[in-house]
């Protein structure tokens, strides 16, 4: 991600209260993985961070959070025990060459870092002040 010229505003939709994204959309069970990228999103938010998506090619990360000069990276995952998982959301983290922070959050509770990422758990980031 070199340079501000691959970030993107956010195309996507992030409910502030999610009783009300149930009560619109019913409750979905197999929306957990949105249900919990909404969740991450708005603590990002709540920190003090300006949130975007970045895209490294056609690969997506899920937000680039900027807060005073700083920068780190987030990919959101209910799990990564799959391999196939752990690959897909590692690979467009894996490709940025910069040294900013670079994060996988999950519900797994496999704390350990892959080639300088950090995968933590949720709740290991959401008491992290």
């Amino acid at each position: 991600m070199q340079g501000k010229q691959h970030l993107k505003s956010l195309e996507k939709y992030y409910a502030v209260d999610m009783g009300l994204r149930q009560l619109l959309l019913g409750n979905r069970r197999r929306d957990i993985g949105h249900i919990f990228e909404n969740i991450v999103y708005l603590e990002l938010i709540r920190r003090g961070y300006h949130v975007s998506i970045g895209k490294v090619g056609e690969l997506e990360v899920d937000f680039v959070a900027e807060r005073s000069g700083e920068t780190a990276y987030y990919q959101v995952s209910a799990t990564v025990m799959s391999e196939d998982t752990l690959d897909r959301e590692i690979a467009p983290l894996k490709r940025i060459r910069d040294n900013y922070p670079k994060y996988i959050i999950t519900m797994d509770e496999m704390p350990m870092d892959e080639d300088g990422i950090k995968i933590i758990n949720v709740i290991d980031f959401l008491l992290k002040s």
